[in-house]
């Protein structure tokens, strides 16, 4: 598979893109898309990224944990990204980061791939390292065991609206006038902007075929995560006091972290141990390699929080479906009988007018009725290392399938007519809500709809059973509370529309 250019009828190299439904491979796809490359993007849940993608891009199913999956997707490619990661698993990562570098290198050496190029981390080895930042180097290392060229780009914290050290940046600073700062507030880092990033990633396509490298990328300063957050606060024309104490556990600091910002426990812990190392630009090959001169901190956070004025950010952290840390599968448990909890509701409104409640629902606009169990519930979840409730949304007024909402995942869209949501906060078994509007006839000539609600669950043994019938009162009551609510919305929303 390949394409002409325009200008020169040259032939141009068939591009393969993983975790394109991430923060930084989502941003990455955009800007390969303008070079005219043709690109393939292997992903586990093709019709969630299929949406997003031009016409002209290839998207084939595939793991990278299942060695057979990701042998066809690399068919063909002349140059692979790889921007895989398991920090939102829910398991060991360091192991699932291992096998899918180890698949995936296997595959790469089999089908011929001419270069893989690599997004890892920086940070000084040695037993002092970080469980995250020596799994993000172990990784290149399986990479280029392959015996394929690998250039592998080592970056410090990425600073742009959405990425996931910037969202706790940016919650910390707005939402705390007064900080408990542990040790890690200290540790200097060297934040690149995404826009660096991916302009890097990008020019490495021009790089001779052939040629192997590490080159360690960060912005123009060298300063502490504290100083991030005092030049976040100035901008934003805040005044905040920082109170450091000497210890606060990576568990601690996680929980912290998860009630005051979007990220949720079990990737603070990871996100926390890894802030206790420095990372710093030790070797500044790549100024001299690339036509790129990184942004400071001053401009980056400013870039930043210009296009977070922007309500529908570009890509978010919380896109990856890695985000979700579900398991892969569930170790040979069978579902049972799936349970079902259905209602319905007639509206004196069209169905646009109808599902408009359902179609922003989540993020801002809450859930409607009871919302403040919904907020336990993700607490709840938070504290077992679920998702919790602070992904929010990327759009409060519409959703395209993939899309995060809360602790839940869009799994199909429809407009005017079928939400769906998968659930991704811990539960035993599998759990759907689903909402259906459909026009009916009236002899009154009014146009008139039918808002259908459906809870789905899949218990996985008696545990899930136990757990649907202990709670199936209160969730009948939310349900039914949430149907009347979406109901008394759309039709004060259709009469303030047409009075």
């Amino acid at each position: 598979m390949t394409s002409r250019s325009s200008s020169d009828s040259v032939p141009r190299p068939l591009v393969l893109l993983t975790g394109a439904t991430g923060y930084i491979g989502g941003r990455l796809l955009r800007a390969l898309d303008k070079t005219g490359c043709p690109i393939r993007c292997l992903a586990r849940k093709p019709e969630f990224l299929q949406q997003r993608v031009a016409p002209s891009t290839e998207v084939v199913k595939g793991d990278c944990l299942d060695l057979a999956s990701i042998q066809p997707a690399l068919a063909g490619v002349h140059t692979a990204y790889y921007l895989v990661h398991s920090m939102g698993s829910s398991g060991k990562f360091e192991e699932e980061d291992r096998q899918a570098a180890s698949n995936f290198a296997a595959s790469a050496r089999q089908a011929g791939v001419s270069r893989i190029i690599y997004l890892g981390g920086l940070g000084t080895e040695g037993p002092s390292l970080s469980a995250h930042l020596r799994s993000r180097q172990e990784v290149a290392d399986i990479l280029r065991s392959s015996g394929v060229p690998v250039i592998e780009f080592r970056a410090s914290i990425v600073i742009g609206s959405g990425s996931l050290s910037f969202e706790m940046i940016r919650a910390l600073v707005q939402r705390l006038p007064v900080m408990i700062c542990p040790r890690w507030v200290g540790v200097k880092a060297q934040p690149i902007a995404v826009e660096d990033v991916i302009a890097y990633l990008v020019q490495a396509l021009e790089l001779p075929i052939g040629e192997a490298a590490v080159y360690e990328i960060g912005g123009a300063d060298q300063v502490s995560y504290g100083e991030i957050m005092q030049e976040y606060a100035r901008q934003c024309g805040l005044r905040r006091w920082m109170i450091p104490v000497p210890i606060l556990t990576p568990r601690l600091s996680s929980l912290w972290l998860g009630l005051v910002t979007p990220i949720y426990a079990r990737i603070g812990r990871k996100l926390v141990d890894s802030m206790r190392n420095p990372t710093l630009v030790k070797n500044p090959s790549a100024l001299k390699v690339f036509d790129i001169r990184p942004r400071g901190v001053k401009d980056a956070i400013e870039r930043a929080l210009n296009n977070e004025n922007v309500e529908f950010a570009e890509t978010c952290w919380s896109d990856a479906l890695s985000s979700s840390g579900k398991a892969r599968s569930w170790g040979g448990v069978r579902f049972g009988t799936r349970l079902v909890d259905s209602r319905t509701l007639r509206v004196s409104v069209p169905p646009a007018a109808a599902f408009a409640p359902i179609r922003q629902i989540g993020g801002t606009h809450g859930w409607y009725f009871a919302d403040f169990l919904w907020w336990l519930r993700g607490f709840l979840d938070l504290l077992v290392g679920g998702v919790g409730m602070r992904r929010g949304r990327r759009n409060a007024q519409t959703v395209v399938v993939g899309d995060a909402l809360d602790f839940w995942r869009v799994e199909a869209f429809e407009r005017d007519h079928c939400l769906r949501l998968a659930a991704e906060m811990k539960v035993p078994g599998r759990a759907w809500l689903q909402f259906e509007v459909e026009p009916i006839s009236s002899q009154s000539n009014a146009q008139e709809s039918i808002i259908r609600q459906i809870a789905i669950f899949d218990p996985a043994g008696l545990g899930g059973l136990f757990y649907w019938y202990a709670l199936y009162p209160v969730h009948r009551w939310i349900f039914a509370g949430m149907l009347r609510a979406i109901a008394s919305r759309a039709w004060l929303e259709a009469s303030s529309t047409h009075g």
